[in-house]
């Protein structure tokens, strides 16, 4: 683990160097990821306490197998370990990336990627309090009379997983649409224009997600769209494609002969 140091954008590397750079960073990252781990399998009982509070009242996932219980335990505990290791991991990403940047190009870059973990987890914690409670109580009260309904506990953290999941891929609305009014793509007004097309791809995506009910799918696409909304309004104050801005342009300007 040698070249853990700041590498300017300057900086020659030779392969070897960049090698041993990422190799030293994914050491790091596992590190974090492990004391993390053991943290949360320590704390496994509150971790499901956790996973398991957007159930109904009187409904436990169960175990059909004498070693599911286990495995399921450590599962939930690596997810949340995850969770707890993100800025670890992400600043390990941002530190070996970045340094290929240009300053300018930094200055572009840098926002949009410390938006990402802020908008995943915003949409993981939307999922989590606002549409995973009145899901599962709609899904699992559906014709409740005809059904003797019981949770397996792998397919509910598994359902728990790709939903939380999907809502924080979900949410990076605003940093795909500000990457490309960057890159000239698109603009404002263009996007002003679409907004019956952004209605319709919105309520696409969110039929995408692991549920299909109702209640779910509005429930899913209303934040969707009004992060589209809010993706116009950031275009226009900060969209301005870099051509246009010279954001990239590191050389100054030709002084003129006297």
């Amino acid at each position: 683990m040698r070249r853990m140091r700041p590498i300017a954008h300057d900086d020659r590397l030779s392969v070897v160097d960049h090698l041993d750079e990422l190799r030293s960073r994914l050491i790091v990252c596992a590190v974090a990821f492990i004391v993390a781990w053991a943290l949360t399998a320590w704390q496994n009982h509150l971790v499901l306490k956790i996973v398991n509070n957007p159930l109904p009242d009187g409904i436990e996932p169960i175990t059909l197998g004498p070693a599911e219980a286990f495995y399921t335990t450590l599962t939930n505990a690596a997810y949340a370990a995850l969770l707890l290791a993100l800025p670890v991991i992400l600043y390990q990403v941002y530190a070996f990336l970045l340094p290929a940047f240009s300053p300018s190009e930094r200055r572009v870059a840098t926002p949009l990627l410390l938006l990402v973990p802020v908008l995943f987890i915003t949409g993981v914690v939307f999922c989590y309090f606002v549409v995973l409670t009145p899901a599962l109580d709609f899904l699992l009260n559906f014709n409740a009379d005809e059904f003797n309904t019981q949770v397996r506990a792998r397919d509910y953290y598994s359902f728990v997983t790709l939903l939380l999941l999907a809502m924080g891929i979900g949410f990076q609305i605003p940093v795909g649409v500000l990457a490309a009014c960057k890159l000239g793509i698109t603009n404002a007004e263009k996007l002003r224009r679409s907004r019956r097309y952004a209605i319709v791809t919105v309520v696409v995506l969110a039929s995408l997600l692991p549920t299909l009910d109702p209640l779910t799918l509005i429930l899913e696409s209303v934040p969707l769209y009004a992060l589209f909304e809010l993706s116009i309004l950031m275009a226009a104050a900060w969209g301005r494609p870099i051509a246009d801005s010279g954001e990239l342009s590191d050389q100054p300007a030709a002084e003129g002969s006297s």
